[in-house]
């Protein structure tokens, strides 16, 4: 009975529960090896966990192993000194620009082109003033002589005994008559020669076909009461600088003084000497 219960107590739980059975069966054989598995198990366990917890140092080892050699670098510190900040003096606005000058509207203008004369005409001689005109008589040609005024003043009554009347008695003065004497000759605004300046500036050239040299004519013309020239005639050896010069000076529309007798204003002719140089 003692030896039974010995022998009773070396049997495992399974042989004590498979006992009188078929021990053949499978849950035996599973129930028997189950110890086994399970150390099995958690070692093999046991081995992936520390395989996954040091990989990530086994790989960092690996690095450091395999990773080139660190080069030192000396490096001293400079000191470095502080620099006092600079302030920045806040920028002025500069003003806005002035708004552009408004554009005032332009007037059309049409240009007046004055038309030269293709030969310049060239006066020789200065005309004589006023004065010299009034002491003597002008003409084509220079000549030396007595001097024979322009007008000379009707003479004075003869005296009687008897003294009749204080009174001077002016003579009758015609409205019609042209007069080549008078008391105040006519005269062109600005003077004798800047009548002769617009005879020249308004001079055509071009009508002498090619004629060159002197050319001279006297003009005669009528100054009429209203200050207004009549009646103009160019006496000369060229018939083309004839026909110029009548044409130029009727063209000249300047209003003269008209000639004075007694103060009256009065028909008078006026005598011209003209001469141009023509060029080639």
């Amino acid at each position: 009975m003692a030896d039974e219960n010995v022998y009773n107590s070396n049997l495992t739980l399974d042989e004590i529960v498979f006992e009188n059975r078929n021990k053949e069966y499978g849950a035996y054989d599973l129930r028997s090896q189950y110890p086994k598995l399970l150390t099995k198990s958690f070692i093999i366990g046991t081995a992936l966990f520390l395989v996954a917890a040091l990989s990530p140092f086994i790989y960092l080892t690996i690095q450091r192993l395999n990773a080139p050699e660190k080069q030192e670098v000396k490096a001293d510190l400079v000191e470095v000194l502080q620099e006092d900040k600079i302030i920045e003096q806040p920028k002025e606005e500069e003003p806005p620009p002035p708004p552009p000058p408004k554009e005032e509207e332009k007037i059309e203008i049409i240009q007046n082109v004055v038309p030269e004369p293709v030969k310049a005409p060239k006066i020789e001689t200065p005309p004589p003033p006023i004065s010299k005109q009034l002491e003597t008589t002008t003409g084509l040609v220079n000549q030396e002589g007595v001097k024979a005024p322009a007008y000379t003043p009707p003479p004075p009554p003869p005296s009687t005994g008897t003294r009749t009347s204080t009174a001077e008695v002016k003579p009758q003065v015609s409205d019609t008559q042209v007069y080549t004497e008078v008391e105040q000759t006519a005269e062109f605004p600005g003077g004798i020669n800047s009548f002769r300046s617009k005879v020249a500036s308004n001079f055509d050239g071009s009508a002498m076909n090619g004629d060159e040299g002197t050319v001279k004519a006297e003009v005669t013309f009528v100054v009429e009461r209203d200050g207004s020239i009549t009646d103009v005639k160019a006496s000369g050896g060229n018939s083309d600088f004839n026909a110029e010069a009548v044409r130029t000076i009727k063209s000249i529309k300047n209003k003269w003084t008209p000639a004075k007798i007694n103060g009256q204003a009065v028909r008078y002719r006026f005598r011209l000497p003209l001469t141009m140089n023509f060029e080639g």
